[in-house]
Parts: structure tokens; C-alpha cells; sequence
């Protein structure tokens, strides 16, 4: 017998099947999902060979793998990434008020991460009230100015009806607490209301009801711009304490009126009110009093990706229109096409309306999103890009994906949903050890359809035979 032919079975058994025949096997794969689904992938190796190409130039709408464009850009062209961030800190200045007073004025200038929480160790707006208390013992006004950046509390595309949710909650330059309250329900007796508790920015009508038997089906009403917040439906008794994240419609406001608490927790005597800073109100000269400096950037941008933490990933984009002399959404996105340009992607695959992929505005193709990946992997903060991705079955929102099948802790990559839109994108090895870069995308998916099941199988599939 000669030596091909007692080499050929080990050769078959380490070749890898053609891409058509791994292309027709996704495809089968995805076709049980049945009719409605519009797919789009495409997995490339990182020399840009294509393996696989389904609807590659068709633009799908990318839910938060919006992200990937932002994070990538703000890694591209921010500098100091790694150092403390004082440029977007929170500072305090005591200004000239009515009646001989002195108002306090608490400016926001772009930081995501300003923290009230008890035992708050970085970040802190308990430092700036401490550093009031320590000046004086009576003030007028407490003002929130978010006048650094442009009033844009919600970006173009995106649904009312998350406006008063965690994941829809306004941005503005003043942010804290991640611009969020925390609801608390707990159970009552049967026939009798929940127990509700929130924080008394909001005015509370508790229509809910505790029920014996059934299910729990509570619903929030709140409208956009209003601080009446209703809790309607049924909490069943059996239930244990249920936390809900509230979003907040004007955060400016809401950081004056939180910071006003903390003052008089001091014993600082504030005889005003909690306000926001006006468009008309004159620019503040008075000498800062005290100014926090925020965690380095790149922190952040790992929580962003890591999360998918929206309105992080907003003020990101806000902040890449700042270092363009604006921090708006348009100078933000003019940044992102910029680098766009850069890495190669034609205009036509890819529109933004937003940073976070809120927008149902937003489009990107597969192909366009690998070129951009594969052009990131070889950029010099491409290790650290790729790192700020979830890990399949150890963290992010990918912790409980891939965890038991083949890509676990290999397939580094940020999701992305919304309503009938599912969205993978990022970088995966083989069982071979190989690294392919693939975007996934799944639109007007029926509401019966469980579209990442059937996308996770092929991703691993795909892992397994190539």
C-alpha cells in the first residue's frame, strides 16, 4: 500500500469541509426556524477570506451591536485611556444668588460613572457635598447644569415606551446613578396591595393588588416627562421581593434634588429649591470649589461593551463629538464615519441615528461590521478592544450563553436585541485554534421564534467543522 493512501484517512479526518459545504450547512440550520426570520451573516477569516456569506451587503438592524462602533471609535481616537479621567468629572461652585445668598451650583461634564450609593468609594458626589458643607452652613439654589453638552435626552429611533425604563432612561452631561431609581415590591396580604417602596422623586399611585393564586402581572405606567408613577396589575403572595430600575426624564434635575439631600444631611440649610440650569442662565465664573476625577475611560468602555450599558454608551458618543468641539449625537456619529473611512467600510453599510443601538434607526451589514472587526483586531488597542467583548459562558451578557458547548470561553463578541431583532458580532477559535471574525444578525423575527438558539448552534457548529 503506498504512503498517500495510508495517509489519506488521517489527512480527511484534519481537513476542514469547504466553505460551500459549511455554508450549506448553515443554512439548513437556520432554515428550522422557519418562514419570517431575515438573516444576514457573514464569517471571514482574518485575511478577510469569506466562509461564509449569507445576505452579506443587506443592511439588518444591529440592536446593541451599535456598540462595537462606538467603543471601536472612542479606543481609535480618545487618548489617555487608561489614565484618570478629570476631564469629565462633576464639580461644585458656590455662585451668587437672591437675598445675598450663595447658590450651589453642581456641573456635569460628561461623566457616566458620578455615584450617590451608600458606600460610594470613587466617584463620589458625597466628596462635593462634603466639601460645601465644609464652606458654608446655609445656601439658596442647588442647580444641576448639564449645559456642557446639548439637551439630548433621547436619541432619534428610539421607542417611546422605553422611556421610562433602565434601558431608555434620558442622558445628559450631569448623570447619576446611571440616571436610574430603584423600585421595590413586595407582597402584601391576599386582597391587599403590594408594598411598594420608591424614592419620593416620583408621586406613587399603587393600584396594584396581592392575589392568593395566578401569577404575578404587574405593570408601570408612567408617562414621558411626568413624575406620577402607577402600579397596576397582581403580585402574587408566594413572590419574593421583586427590584425594578426606573428610568429618569431629567437628570440634571434629578442630581440637584439628590444633591440638595445630601447637603442637608450635612446640616447645610438650603432656604431654595433643587433646580436645572437654564439655556439663558449666565456661565458660572466663580471659582470651582471642589472637582471630582472620574476612573480612566477605558474602564468604562469595558462596562459598555461587557453589559451593554446604554447610557454609557451614549454619553461615549457624546463625548467623541466633544473632542470635535460639540458634544452631540451628529458630532459623535461624524467621529465614528470618520474612522468608518479609515477601516474600509463603504458609506451604504452602515447608518447610525445613536451609540448604544437603541434606534431602531440604525443599520450596518454583516460584511460592512466584519471589515470594521477584522481592521480593529489589527489595530495597536485591539487586544484591549477585544477584551472589553463578553466571553461565551463566563461573563457580560454572554455569561450564560455557550456554556456548555464548544465556544465556551472561546468566542469573544457583543450581542444586541430588540423587539424581533437578535445580533451577534465578534470573534470566535475554532476547534483548530483559528480566529474567525463573523457578524450575526437576525431581523423580523416572529414572536414565537427563539432566533439565538438556531444562531448559537450554527456559531458552534461552524467552530467545530472548521
Amino acid at each position: 500500500m503506498s504512503l498517500l493512501a495510508l495517509l489519506a484517512p488521517a489527512l480527511l479526518a484534519t481537513t476542514s469541509p469547504s466553505p460551500p459545504i459549511v455554508q450549506q450547512k448553515v443554512e439548513a440550520k437556520l432554515s428550522e426556524v422557519g418562514p419570517g426570520t431575515r438573516f444576514g451573516l457573514v464569517v471571514t477569516t482574518l485575511d478577510g477570506r469569506e466562509l461564509v456569506a449569507i445576505a452579506p451587503g443587506q443592511r439588518f438592524m444591529p440592536a446593541s451591536n451599535t456598540k462595537i462602533l462606538t467603543t471601536a471609535a472612542a479606543f481609535a481616537t480618545l487618548q489617555g485611556l487608561d489614565q484618570p479621567d478629570a476631564p469629565s468629572g462633576a464639580q461644585v461652585r458656590l455662585v451668587a444668588g437672591a437675598k445675598g445668598r450663595s447658590d450651589v451650583l453642581l456641573e456635569g461634564r460628561g461623566d457616566a460613572r458620578l455615584s450617590s450609593a451608600p458606600g460610594c468609594l470613587e466617584d463620589c458626589l458625597a466628596t462635593l457635598a462634603d466639601a460645601v458643607a465644609a464652606r458654608t452652613r446655609r445656601v439658596g439654589n442647588v442647580i444641576g447644569d448639564a449645559r456642557a453638552y446639548p439637551d439630548e435626552r433621547w436619541s432619534q429611533g428610539m421607542s417611546w415606551n422605553n422611556i421610562p425604563t433602565s434601558s431608555g432612561t434620558a442622558l445628559s452631561a450631569l448623570t447619576l446613578d446611571d440616571n436610574e431609581l430603584t423600585l421595590r415590591v413586595r407582597p402584601g396580604s391576599a386582597g391587599s396591595p403590594p408594598l411598594v417602596d420608591v424614592p419620593t422623586y416620583f408621586q406613587l399611585v399603587n393600584e396594584a393588588k396581592t392575589v392568593a393564586d395566578g401569577k404575578s402581572a404587574l405593570e408601570l405606567v408612567r408617562l414621558p416627562g411626568s413624575r406620577v408613577l402607577v402600579v397596576r396589575g397582581t403580585v402574587l403572595a408566594s413572590d419574593k421581593e421583586r427590584t425594578i430600575r426606573l428610568g429618569i426624564d431629567d437628570p440634571a434635575h434629578y442630581a440637584a434634588w439628590r444633591f440638595k439631600a445630601m447637603l442637608e444631611e450635612r446640616g447645610v440649610r438650603v432656604a431654595g429649591s433643587a433646580r436645572t440650569a437654564l439655556p439663558s442662565d449666565p456661565l458660572a465664573t466663580a471659582p470651582v470649589l471642589a472637582a471630582l476625577v472620574p476612573p480612566p475611560l477605558g474602564r468604562d468602555l469595558v462596562t459598555i461593551n461587557k453589559v451593554s450599558q446604554n447610557l454609557h454608551a451614549e454619553l461615549l458618543l457624546r463625548r467623541l463629538g466633544a473632542a470635535d468641539g460639540e458634544g452631540s449625537a451628529a458630532k459623535g456619529i461624524a467621529a465614528i464615519g470618520r474612522m468608518t473611512t479609515q477601516a474600509g467600510l463603504p458609506a451604504s453599510s452602515w447608518r447610525l441615528a445613536d451609540g448604544s443601538g437603541m434606534s431602531t434607526y440604525n443599520r450596518v451589514s454583516p460584511r460592512g461590521m466584519t471589515t470594521l472587526l477584522r481592521w480593529a483586531h489589527g489595530q495597536p488597542w485591539g487586544a484591549a478592544f477585544r477584551a472589553s467583548l463578553p466571553v461565551g459562558g463566563i461573563d457580560g451578557t454572554l455569561a450564560r450563553r455557550f456554556a456548555d458547548g464548544p465556544l465556551r470561553g472561546r468566542i469573544f463578541a457583543k450581542t444586541g436585541s430588540l423587539d424581533a431583532t437578535n445580533a451577534l458580532a465578534g470573534y470566535l477559535l475554532t476547534r483548530r485554534g483559528q480566529t474567525l471574525v463573523f457578524a450575526f444578525y437576525a431581523n423580523d423575527v416572529p414572536e414565537e421564534v427563539r432566533a439565538t438558539r438556531t444562531m448559537d448552534a450554527a456559531l458552534e457548529m461552524l467552530a467545530t467543522e472548521l
